[in-house]
């Protein structure tokens, strides 16, 4: 019987191999350190799958009869780890000064956002109730969220709206009472109301093969930085042609567009960076590298 903590870690040879096969799936860049991190949680997919080594794995992910593994192991190697009123500033920048600016540009128009890299759904819960939040000083407006990931187990996890623990700490209290419900189903946890749940559509999609159009603003945080440099140029493009002239990205504290070649315009808001698409810009060409 195979002992799984006997199995060693991946080795370099093993690890590139696997590394390469995540980028052209997923484009994500998979660093050398990671390697500890990978051999651990693919050891869990051989016991799952009581397959006796690495080899025996990158075999049958990659051969004919492998797609159904296929979402299991991309599942593996993307981090998901996140929470309600994560840096917070994003946020207040989006309901205090990209809303009112939307509204100005956009009178009477649903706004559609796009949550890009939701994981298990805080973030666009998150940004539907700060966007609830900010008809106090608005007025009402209509509103929908596009939520996309690349795994579908931590999508399933999102439309269930139920949260716990480390999930839910940083909420504000009279937050927590007016937008969340305890559930009857679980005791500790608790379930986004309903009509913030419904403003929500969540979908199975890639970041590099989706295409929209129309949006007033996207949300992409600490997803690029799992990116190498010409593939963050090429999304930012995509990001680019998929707002309206006039439309805004949001992304992580850590992230900046600073060293891309792209048409988006940085704005220094109180709260932070945002990125605009300027309508003055639009008759600009386009990055030949992402035509």
């Amino acid at each position: 019987m195979t002992v799984y903590s006997e199995i060693g870690d991946l080795t370099p040879g093993q690890f590139h191999r696997f590394a390469q096969f995540i980028y052209a799936r997923s484009n994500i860049n998979l660093k050398e350190q990671k390697i500890t991190l990978l051999s651990n949680r693919l050891r869990k997919r051989l016991m799952a799958l009581n397959l006796k080594s690495f080899d025996e794995y990158f075999d049958l992910i990659s051969g004919p009869g492998g797609k159904q593994e296929l979402v299991h192991f991309l599942e593996v190697v993307t981090t998901n780890e996140t929470y309600f009123w994560r840096t917070t500033a994003n946020f207040t920048m989006l309901r205090e000064e990209i809303l009112p600016d939307l509204l100005r540009r956009f009178p009477g128009q649903k706004l559609q956002f796009w949550s890009a890299g939701c994981s298990t759904g805080e973030e666009p819960y998150n940004i539907a109730i700060e966007l609830v939040e900010g008809m106090k000083r608005t007025g009402v407006f209509d509103f929908q969220i596009v939520a996309t990931d690349l795994s579908a187990r931590v999508l399933d996890f999102a439309r269930e709206a139920r949260y716990a623990g480390r999930k839910i700490d940083k909420i504000p209290e009279p937050v927590l009472r007016r937008y969340f419900r305890p559930d009857t189903e679980k005791a500790g946890y608790y379930r986004v109301r309903d009509d913030i749940r419904e403003r929500v559509e969540f979908r199975l999609e890639n970041l590099f093969e989706t295409n929209r159009s129309g949006l007033h603003c996207i949300i992409c945080r600490n997803v690029m930085i799992y990116f190498r440099r010409e593939d963050q140029e090429v999304l930012v493009n995509r990001f680019y042609r998929a707002l309206r002239p006039g439309g805004y990205l949001i992304v992580g504290h850590s992230e900046s567009l600073h060293m891309l070649k792209t048409q988006f315009k940085p704005r220094n808001m109180k709260n932070g960076v945002s990125y605009f698409r300027d309508p003055d810009a639009i008759h600009q060409s386009v990055s030949p590298r992402d035509a």
